[in-house]
């Protein structure tokens, strides 16, 4: 699986630009979305007019309102620092994008019969142009291919080295802009304008021009408004309990007060957390259209998989030869390798390997044996060969013996040996059809080998379930995901894989409609529902779907109607998509439960420092025995800044992810960042108020 390259957070090219974004951020507007850090720099800008005022009266102790006042802005920096370095790693990877785009010509075909060709600016296309592109030609817009077939370099935007194939009519058949035709022709209808492609929506998303806040996120930043608020009229009152007790406290410190108790640390992070929820997901190739399908993607109560090429490796492998009565396994064997010779199927090249691994059966040269193959299709449902006399076949159950019925013991049937040709036949069919049924039951493909029309066996062709898979789906049942193998097999066959890869229940014989329902019913139920797909007959689902997965290499229609676009187009990923997204809401959780515990430490640190000189009762309550309520302020506020840096790594690296239970996880919160939020600040501005001593700065 190719990833896109991964930006390091401590690249240059990333902290320098961040620096200057993070004063530019300073602008209200952009301020205005973060009501925590807003608020923040309101009362910065408040306590600096009043310093400025102070300056103009003369009055003294100027020096340690000055570094409350220098440790407030660096707090609003720091919060804008962190999310302009979330933002520039998805700038990074949207300019290494950017520069795959190139100014390309495009060969426009005109007339009716649509003939001939004009070379015009690949820019200048419209919805519905008939472009004609050929081995060597850069595709100029996004576009369905609809006549013809080619291999396709789309390293620009996978950065997969190997080609894809594109053809007309199927479900691979959509191509993207800047992409390269290797070889061949296609013509392809344009879908999309100058400017709306699906390359421009990449560079978009991946830069988080469009990003928006998810439900969660606004829920979460109306909880901390709300506090914000609680601590604004708790500080308000302070002013007056100070006068009862004779004395006053400064505005500046009430400021550095409110701002150590608010929940600055998680509102600082907040919107970093969400932009490298995406940019996770970009470097895993997926493209999520919003923050709100990573976000679901972490809820996720039911996941669809398809099985060919998600649960099964997709190709079918001959496991074993089931001979009937009379014939010896190596003779049907050596038939079944004759007959597969030509066949460039993974099947038919499995079939050959099994022959010469089990039986020492070496391939023959069929040039010298004067060998004629007979290809397979969709007709017959069989393949073979006719070589020195004789006529091999081998093929569905069904055709074969439908086969063998036209053959020449049928024409024999009138005289006495061809009765008793037939009466052997019969019961070789009936064996036939008896090994066939067992090896559909266990899961497998049956394909009957006649030679010369007498009925020779059975091969069995196994869907490899993928190692690993088993645990993975156990993993995801720990995590209360309930999976859902969606096949168009028999009940069968079905009933035999789902059980060997360990999901929890299967659809066979899926059709869209059954799709579509399936995933009503467990919406009603409440439940979230993920699913991939790559066909127009899965656009409906995916839709529907909380989230939906398209194939990269799928229709137009699948990647619009899916919220999410797999570069790589692996269905598997889907579970790595689950992974990220409850990464997300864990790291938001973990950080949010340390802010809280934070603030209540910070609270234990400074009320009892502070009112000292009121209420000498207090002292009992200053158990980190803060030199003075200066420096108790000083050391909190500062620490309070310096702690939304020290979190900006794990804020865009995310809390490591664990397949436990929501009970556990809380437990584990509670635990590690619970616990370590109240840990960390008393040590932390203990050490600080050492330091500020011993300097002499409050």
């Amino acid at each position: 699986m190719s990833k896109m390259k991964s930006v390091s957070i401590m690249d240059a090219a990333i902290i320098v630009p961040a620096i200057g974004a993070a004063f530019k951020k300073l602008d209200p507007r952009s301020l205005a979305r973060n009501p925590v850090m807003f608020v923040v720099a309101v009362v910065s800008a408040l306590t600096t007019v009043l310093f400025l005022k102070d300056i103009a009266v003369g009055n003294s102790n100027l020096g340690f309102s000055f570094q409350i006042i220098i440790w407030l802005w660096f707090t609003v920096l720091f919060a804008n620092f962190a999310e302009a370095v979330a933002e520039g790693r998805g700038k990074a990877q949207a300019d290494s994008l950017r520069r795959t785009r190139t100014e390309t010509q495009a060969k426009l075909l005109t007339g009716e019969d649509r003939a001939k060709f004009v070379m015009v600016p690949g820019a200048g296309l419209k919805v519905g142009d008939l472009v004609l592109v050929e081995a060597g030609d850069i595709i100029p817009s996004d576009g369905e291919v609809v006549e013809g077939v080619a291999s396709v370099n789309e390293a620009a935007i996978t950065g997969e080295s190997a080609p894809v194939i594109r053809e007309s009519g199927g479900d691979r058949s959509a191509v993207t802009g800047g992409t390269q035709v290797l070889s061949d022709w296609i013509k392809v209808r344009i879908t999309a304008a100058a400017g709306s492609t699906f390359l421009d929506r990449m560079i978009a998303l991946v830069e988080g021009a469009e990003r928006q806040k998810t439900p969660n996120e606004i829920a979460l930043n109306i909880l901390l408004a709300g506090m914000t608020l609680i601590f604004v009229l708790a500080t308000a009152t302070i002013p007056s309990f100070a006068t009862y007790a004779g004395g006053s406290v400064p505005v500046v410190v009430l400021v550095a007060l409110f701002v150590t108790l608010i929940p600055t640390t998680i509102g600082a992070l907040l919107s970093a957390i969400g932009i490298a929820g995406m940019d996770r997901l970009v470097r895993f190739n997926v493209l999520a259209m919003s923050g709100r399908a990573v976000e679901a993607a972490g809820d996720v109560d039911t996941l669809l998989l398809d099985k060919t090429g998600t649960i099964t490796l997709g190709n079918r492998q001959a496991s074993e030869f089931r001979p009937i009565k009379g014939v010896t396994e190596k003779e049907l064997a050596d038939a079944a390798q004759l007959a597969s010779l030509a066949d460039e199927t993974p099947e038919g090249r499995s079939i050959v390997v099994l022959a010469k691994e089990k039986y020492a059966i070496r391939e023959r040269d069929m040039r010298t044996l004067h060998a004629s193959f007979v290809p397979f299709t969709a007709q017959t449902r069989m393949s073979g060969v006719d070589v020195e006399g004789s006529s091999i076949r081998k093929g569905a159950v069904d055709a074969i013996l439908d086969h063998v019925a036209k053959g020449p013991a049928a024409a024999l049937a009138s005289s006495a040996s061809g009765v008793a040709t037939m009466q052997a036949s019969s019961a070789s069919i009936v064996e036939i059809r008896a090994i066939a049924e067992e090896i559909a039951k266990s899961g497998g493909t049956p394909l009957a080998v006649v030679r010369d029309g007498r009925p020779l066996g059975v091969i069995h062709l196994k869907d490899i379930v993928k190692g690993g898979i088993k645990e993975r789906f156990t993993e995801l049942r720990r995590m209360g995901i309930r999976t859902v193998m969606i096949t168009g097999d028999n009940p069968m066959t079905a009933a035999a894989i789902a059980a060997e890869a360990g999901v929890d229940d299967f659809l066979a014989q899926a059709t869209p409609e059954n799709k579509l329902q399936l995933i009503r019913e467990e919406q009603a139920k409440g439940k979230l529902v993920a699913m991939c797909g790559d066909g127009t007959n899965d656009a409906p689902a995916l839709a529907q779907a909380d989230v939906g997965v398209a194939m990269n290499t799928g229709t137009v229609a699948a990647r619009e109607a899916g919220n999410m676009v797999d570069l790589d187009s692996d269905p598997t990923k889907l579970i790595e998509i689950v992974e990220i997204g409850k990464q997300l809401l864990m790291t938001r959780g973990a950080l949010t439960t340390f802010s809280i515990a934070n603030d209540i430490a910070k609270y234990f640190a400074i009320i009892p420092a502070m009112f000292l000189a009121f209420y000498p009762q207090l002292k009992v309550l200053n158990v980190m025995n803060l030199s003075t309520p200066q420096s108790a302020i000083l050391s909190a506020i500062i620490f309070n800044a310096l702690i939304i840096i020290a979190l900006i790594p794990l804020a865009l690296r995310g809390v490591k992810y664990h397949a436990v239970g929501a009970a556990s996880l809380l437990r584990r919160n509670l635990i590690i960042y619970g616990l370590g939020g109240i840990i960390v600040p008393f040590i932390g501005i203990k050490a600080i108020d050492m330091v500020v001593s011993a300097l002499g700065l409050a």
